[in-house]
């Protein structure tokens, strides 16, 4: 009974699933078991590849929400989407959102949707010493990511870390934003929904391109920067579902939509709700936010 109960649970009400990698601290942590609601944005059928897509009372994703998801760039795109590894992003944009995304797709002069989000930091390379023995003493476990072509170093930290580090330096390092200020271009990209129309430029052809063939279903390729749809150029398309934008709290994990596009509704499994494992780290059953 107990064995039937926790099924039951498990295929209609909440599921579980482990954060595999670092990229979404410090709101969730590597190895820690979080229980996800599956009727969050209402309860998706299963078996897609054979019933089709269905969802019961469906809901839109709030901007802000950390949701869980089925890949949606699988390396074999046969693979059913209910089957399909799962990741875990913070959602910034819902359908008929236009957001401001660089060469490189980071969001920029967007809203911050949690003092856990992180970005890219570089200082000069003798501040070194300086800025371990700091992190040391506040308890902010970091590691260096990388070094600009001018020699200064390159680390990530969240805006609170970013806070309590500048704070307690004051104003001895100086810290210079990588992403955000520093970047002098970036473009606008419409979030699709259902039944609207995107147009197609130039900096987001690939993106829209890519949606086409691997979630809308159609036959499109893409010459220059020129879309064409079964042998016609096309300059706009209409999207037959809704999509998401979703971001990890650190710029240094790419397992985002900067490395797979816009989320379709179809992948979406629900809303992370509360952290059960491990059991005695102080953080049980806290709500993820």
């Amino acid at each position: 009974m107990a064995f039937l109960a926790v099924i039951i649970i498990k295929t209609l009400f909440v599921t579980s699933c482990f954060i595999p990698s670092t990229g979404m601290e410090n709101s969730l942590y590597k190895g820690e078991g979080i229980l996800v609601g599956k009727w969050s944005y209402g309860y998706r059928i299963p078996f897609q590849s054979l019933l089709g897509y269905h969802r019961i009372m469906p809901k839109q994703i709030v901007r802000g929400d950390i949701v869980v998801f089925n890949n949606p760039m699988p390396s074999d795109l046969l693979q059913p989407v209910d089957s399909r590894d799962l990741y875990i992003s913070r959602c910034i944009g819902v359908p008929g959102d236009t957001l401001m995304l660089d060469s490189q797709l980071m969001a920029i002069d967007t809203e911050v949707y949690s003092p856990d989000s992180k970005n890219l930091y570089s200082y000069p390379s003798d501040a070194e010493d300086l800025l371990c023995s700091t992190l040391v003493s506040l308890g902010i476990n970091d590691k260096l990511v990388g070094y600009t072509p001018d020699g200064e170093y390159i680390r990530s930290f969240s805006y609170y870390e970013y806070y309590l580090i500048s704070q307690r330096l004051s104003g001895k390092i100086f810290f210079r934003r990588l992403y955000g200020e520093s970047v002098c271009k970036s473009y606008p990209f419409v979030v699709p929904a259902k039944d609207k129309t995107v147009r197609i430029y130039p900096w987001n052809a690939n993106l829209i391109k890519n949606m086409i063939v691997y979630h809308e279903g159609r036959n499109a390729e893409l010459k220059g920067n020129i879309v064409y749809m079964d042998g016609n150029r096309i300059d706009k398309y209409k999207f037959t579902r809704d999509y998401y934008w979703m971001v990890s709290n650190d710029p240094v994990n790419t397992n985002d939509s900067r490395l797979f596009g816009f989320v379709p509704e179809t992948h979406v499994i629900g809303k992370a709700l509360r952290v059960w494992y491990p059991i005695g780290k102080g953080r049980f059953m806290e709500l993820i936010k």
